[in-house]
Order: structure tokens, then sequence, then C-alpha cells
């Protein structure tokens, strides 16, 4: 079987799991013998996935792979949150961070620069537009980028507000400083990627109890064929 069809047999058994949670599935991405769950709150949601609610789709995640084992051979389950600065893979999740800044790394261009950083103004099945934080090199304020142009992406946070212009340079500059000691205090703490710790034994033997919750998401599954 395929690593898509893998990935759909997944999607297929945890999408369920996570709607029934009230939570928003995020990413599926398996790679180098990990199969990553990110899960998010719903669109539009003022805060982050917190450490219950990961440890609680933890659990379940593992009882359906346990009775279905969508994945043959030894893997990782991870599951976890996407954080405060959250990688860009499908046109979804553009579409989700309109209005955020964001970080592309192109691929091969010809004339122009292969990282670019702005405010994502839109975005549709094919491609993102991008106002730039600094024009290019012919003057261009915002450009839209392909999707198959986009080798690697993600938004950035931004620590507190930026100062109005012409405004007094001290001043701000002790407002921003207060910002970011606020901001490392409170979103971090919010976003941090956690999520539980389990194990599962071989299906030939008992099976143990889910162990207390951590900061990581991991069940290790043997290969019971």
């Amino acid at each position: 079987m395929s690593e898509a069809s893998n990935l759909k047999r997944v999607h297929q058994l945890v999408a369920p799991i996570i709607s029934d949670l009230k939570l928003d599935l995020y990413d599926l991405e398996f790679r180098g013998g990990t199969l990553r769950v990110t899960i998010d709150t719903l669109p539009g949601s003022s805060g982050g996935v917190d450490l219950e609610a990961i440890a609680l789709a933890t659990r379940l995640i593992g009882r359906e792979f346990d009775h279905h084992d969508p994945i043959p051979g030894h893997y990782t389950l991870e599951v976890t949150s996407p954080g405060l600065e959250r990688t860009l893979r499908t046109p979804a999740h553009y579409q989700r961070e309109i209005g955020k800044t964001v970080a592309l790394r192109l691929r091969d261009t010809v004339n122009v620069g292969r990282r670019i950083q702005g405010v994502l103004v839109s975005a549709d099945d094919q491609s993102a537009t991008i106002l730039l934080d600094t024009p290019d090199a012919d003057g261009v304020q915002e450009r839209t980028v392909a999707f198959h142009q986009i080798d690697r992406a993600r938004t950035v946070f931004q620590w507190g507000p930026t100062p109005k212009p012409g405004a007094d340079k001290k001043a701000p500059a002790k407002k921003a400083a207060a910002s970011k000691s606020a901001a490392s205090k409170s979103p971090a703490k919010k976003a941090t990627t956690t999520s539980a710790t389990k194990k599962a034994a071989p299906k030939k033997a008992a099976s143990p109890k889910a162990a207390t919750p951590s900061t990581e998401t991991v069940i290790e599954k043997e290969d019971s064929r």
C-alpha cells in the first residue's frame, strides 16, 4: 500500500475523532518513520490547543489505531499542536492565515530572490498573494506566488504592536520591550507544542495502561504481521 493510501486511511480514522473534540485536524504528515498528527482549535478561535486536549486526542487515536492498524510495520505516532510559527503546506493552511506575516522560501528562481516575507493578503487553491515588507528590485510591493513554486513556508510570530511613525523613539522602545516580556510569558505558554506519551506493546503482549501526560506524544507501533 502506498504512502498516499496510508495517509488517506489515517485521515478517515482521525478526522471524526478530532471533529468530535471540537478541534481542527490541521495537518497529517508521515516522514522518517514518524506519523505526525497536528491538531488545532477551530479557525477563528482566540486560544490554542491545551495539554489536556492533546492528551485526550492521543488516547482516542491510539485506541483507534490498535483496532484498525492503518500503517503496516514499525512507526512512531506523534500528536502535536502547530505552535506559534506554523508550517504552511496546503491551500487551506494559507487561507486560514490570511492577514498574518509569512516567510516563504521559493524553489528555483531567475533574477529574483528565493526568500520573501510580508503579509498574506489572499490565497486560493493555486496561489498566495503577499504584500512584501520591502519592495523588490523592480519596486513591486505585492507578489503572487503559485504553490508549486514554494519550497517552504511558515507564519512569523510578531512581538507586540509596531510603533506609530513619528512617535517618540524612546517611549515606544520601552513599550515594545514590555510587550515582548509579557508575550514571552503568555503566548509561548499557550502555544507550546505539547502532548502525552504512550507506548503500545506488540499485539501479542498485554496492553499497558496510558502513561502520564508529558511534552510529546509518542506511540511506537511494532509490526504484528
